[in-house]
């Protein structure tokens, strides 16, 4: 592919330019490329540690569901249940990781905030009402660790076929361009010193 280039003293500088920009440019990219595989390790950990509290904190909001089946009756705490209101406070923000917008979500208020009356109900329906609020919280957060995860695996994916594109096509490319293009101006420069001496030897002869 280099013989395909023009081997000018023009076309020399700006293989040089362009090959620099190439460099400069591979260099921002595998910087960004480390900086978003932290992120993701440290989010990795982050949804690990949380479906771990989440599978603790699921397995007590149904223990406390059954207690309460059992104290009130199956209809009747589904029945509360449909009367719950679905959750609609979610405020969820953008922050910008090396151009990835990963989101964060506000803390969901885990306490107590039923909306049945206490007439008629008991103390284990409570219970699993304020456990299973500790699930929605879990989930909310889970659900911002695990597209923040996405994200940037997609991200990280984008960046090393850019890295490897200059790396191994882009500025291999250029630099055995920029060898080609020197090689041949040096042997045109040789060529013309010859020239140049075998015009003067012609000269001193004639003379």
């Amino acid at each position: 592919m280099a013989s395909k280039v023009t081997p000018t003293r023009g076309a020399l500088m700006r293989m040089i330019r362009t090959a620099s920009l190439a460099q400069k440019g591979h260099d921002l990219l595998e910087r960004k490329r480390q900086i978003l595989m932290m992120e993701l390790v440290k989010h990795i950990d982050d949804a690990k540690n949380l479906q771990r509290e989440m599978a603790s904190v699921f397995a007590d909001a149904y223990k406390a569901l059954e207690r309460a089946n059992i104290s009130m009756g199956i209809d009747v705490v589904e029945d509360i249940a449909m009367a719950v209101p679905e959750e609609e406070d979610f405020i969820i923000r953008l922050k910008s990781i090396m151009g990835v917008e990963i989101p964060e979500i506000d803390p969901i208020d885990a306490s107590l905030k039923p909306s049945y009356s206490f007439y008629g109900t008991s103390g284990s329906l409570d219970i699993a009402y304020s456990a299973f609020r500790r699930v929605l919280e879990l989930i909310s957060r889970l659900a911002a660790v695990e597209t923040s995860v996405y994200r940037l695996a997609v991200q990280i994916k984008k960046t090393h076929k850019r890295v490897n594109a200059l790396e191994k096509v882009a500025i291999p490319f250029y630099k055995s361009s920029i060898a080609y293009i020197e090689n041949v101006l040096e042997e045109g420069e040789r060529e013309d010193i010859v020239r140049m001496k075998k015009a003067k030897e012609n000269l001193e002869k004639k003379k």
